[in-house]
């Protein structure tokens, strides 16, 4: 007997959309098509129009500035999910920046300042809104996903200091995952492939990723947002209650290959 696939009731954050190409919408859109009500967030005013559209089309009841260097934006957030639905289930976290300058050039040159602010945005964002979203979870617990990239487990040309940044994230990925799940808090990372998106074109020589992403995988294709988002659906889902800590690929197998 085959058993529906749904989401119904389960309410989250979604950080992180920048436009219909992002990671971070193929995510809330799989959700909101399985029934997850979504609380979906913008960086700025400029963003505001690019995302606006989307969250009506996602029928978001929630739809909210934040810009996680901005003191109080993420706590912001978080108050009035609470507000409105008094707990939530899951957030999703698809947040990263670095200065493109120093993104460009060599590890090695990179500035204290420039990398402890990509750190704080990239890594230390998705601490802050575990801590958040714990007490949110506290009755029935929930999930935490962040996205991460195979540039952090080995070199890849041209990703520079977003690997060392990503790998630190992977790390509290693990941490997070102990120390919550006493409440029943499951927290995951999902790497996806190279895909074209707005976030990735900000890496030199992109082009070349992809390409290099298709003729090594064993699949020979790259994966999509959609693809990501159906991973992330499953790791919310009731069917995913005994899985915690993982890092899950979404890379037609590239990940695997030497």
């Amino acid at each position: 007997m085959s058993i529906p696939f749904s989401l119904e009731g389960k309410r989250g954050i979604v950080l992180g959309i920048a436009n219909r190409h992002s990671i971070a919408y193929g995510c809330a859109e799989v959700l909101s098509e399985q029934g997850a009500e979504l609380c979906i967030t913008y960086l700025n005013e400029k963003s505001k129009s690019f995302v606006s559209p989307l969250a009506e089309q996602l029928n978001s009841r929630l739809f909210l500035p934040c810009d996680v260097s901005n003191p109080g934006e993420l706590e912001s957030v978080f108050n009035e999910a609470e507000k409105v639905w008094g707990t939530i289930d899951f957030v999703i976290h698809s947040i990263a920046w670095s200065p493109l300058d120093e993104l460009h050039g060599r590890l090695v040159d990179s500035t204290s300042e420039g990398f402890s602010k990509a750190m704080d945005i990239s890594c230390h964002s998705f601490i802050r809104a575990s801590r958040l979203a714990e007490s949110l979870m506290k009755e029935k617990g929930g999930t935490l996903i962040t996205m991460t990239y195979y540039g952090s487990e080995k070199v890849v040309d041209h990703y520079n200091m977003m690997g060392p940044i990503k790998a630190a994230l992977e790390s509290s990925v693990r941490y997070l995952a102990a120390e919550l799940g006493a409440s029943n808090i499951r927290v995951h990372s999902v790497s996806p492939g190279p895909m074209p998106t707005r976030a990735a074109s900000g890496i030199e020589a992109f082009d070349g990723l992809m390409s290099d992403a298709v003729e090594r995988s064993p699949l020979h294709r790259l994966g999509s947002p959609d693809d990501v988002g159906r991973l992330v659906a499953f790791l919310i889902s009731d069917w995913a209650k005994t899985q915690t800590g993982s890092q899950m690929f979404v890379d037609a197998g590239h990940h695997i290959m030497a």
